[in-house]
């Protein structure tokens, strides 16, 4: 028996020893923060068969580490799919038909129904045809309020999207922590109406809201590199907000937002190219600090493998004021051969936020 006992507890060692190996596992740098999880647009891994394990990836390790970082809700900025109708397939930039890619978009997020909210910001390429000159889509085909239990202890309202339909491509949702008291994430369709910034306007100045520290997150609001705000686009969509429409409009005369994510902009080159930041005061004089994450063309540019895997791990520090910003690979940390390139740690990857 003696015997027997020992090789069961050296058993169990090994494998705590062996689970702490893991070359994936990430952890809080303080045990009393929380975590969001950022990921950018991954058009790119659903438009060719051979980039969609790598879309699946990201969603499987998010699921995998949301007791570890204690993930209240998954971000996306949105471009889920290159073209929201199209039956067409050209190998010059795509090999998956429109419906190919919603139900692969679709089957990666499923990973994560009912275990953590996800928060999705529609993008360009998930309307009209080809890439969002018109306003209709399947989004709220493949991704409704019901699909995913743990929308219900968040979700606090909604209004219809461009075609009068029930759709969460503009919702808010409500979280709590000791630490940061409430918090509300508001989410927008694709180059926002009027009527959308004027429901998450009157939203953020609401009685029940007015105190809460406001996420607002939209597809297009900064450029790559130089950060400054979207205007003038040329896409046929009417009517329409851009990045410098949004900040005048929403962001600077409320008092409470506090932070703004986008994604949708980037060029082929340097990771500098694929993500951008600023902060600026609001009409109160409090700092609103403003992320555009959108790696889609690392991983070999345009027809590459879809971002490498990079997403980011926000962190809420316990002194419920300071977002710790650090940028990881599930794809280079899975291996223990390549998880010494798993994270980046240049000034436009790793920084702190600071909500004064």
């Amino acid at each position: 028996m003696c015997k027997k006992l020992m090789l069961l507890t050296w058993l169990l060692l090994t494998a705590v020893a062996n689970a702490q190996d893991r070359a994936d596992q990430q952890h809080l740098t303080n045990p009393g923060s929380f975590s969001m999880i950022l990921m950018g647009d991954p058009q790119g891994y659903t438009k060719y068969d051979i980039n969609q394990p790598l879309f699946e990836l990201c969603t499987v390790w998010c699921a995998d580490n949301i007791d570890n970082l204690n993930v209240k809700a998954v971000l996306l900025t949105g471009d889920l799919v290159e073209q929201n109708e199209n039956i067409v397939r050209n190998r010059k930039m795509l090999n998956q038909t429109s419906k190919q890619m919603w139900e692969w978009a679709s089957h990666c997020m499923e990973r994560l129904d009912g275990k953590v909210p996800y928060i999705i910001s529609p993008g360009n390429h998930e309307y009209g045809y080809v890439r969002g000159d018109e306003g209709f889509t399947h989004f709220p085909e493949y991704f409704t309020f019901e699909r995913n239990p743990k929308l219900a202890d968040c979700l606090v309202s909604a209004i219809p999207n461009r075609e009068g339909r029930v759709s969460l491509e503009n919702s808010a949702y409500a979280f709590h922590d000791e630490n940061w008291g409430d918090i509300l994430v508001i989410t927008s369709e694709w180059a926002p109406r009027d009527t959308v910034l004027s429901w998450a306007k009157n939203l953020c100045a609401s009685d029940t809201y007015k105190n809460y520290k406001v996420i607002f997150m939209t597809h297009s609001f900064l450029r790559e590199e130089t950060a400054e705000r979207t205007k003038d686009e040329h896409y046929k969509i009417q009517p329409r907000n851009y990045g410098q429409d949004i900040w005048e409009k929403l962001v600077e005369p409320s008092d409470n937002i506090r932070l703004v994510i986008c994604g949708h902009t980037g060029e082929p080159g340097s990771f500098e190219k694929s993500v951008a930041y600023r902060k600026d005061k609001n009409h109160s004089g409090k700092e609103v600090h403003q992320m555009m994450f959108n790696v889609q063309i690392l991983g070999g540019g345009w027809e590459g493998n879809g971002g490498d895997g990079w997403l980011r791990i926000l962190e809420f520090m316990p002194d419920g004021k300071t977002i710790k910003v650090k940028t990881y690979s599930p794809l280079f940390g899975i291996s223990p051969t390549t998880k010494q390139f798993a994270h980046r740690t240049g000034k436009c990857d790793q920084f702190d936020m600071v909500i004064n």
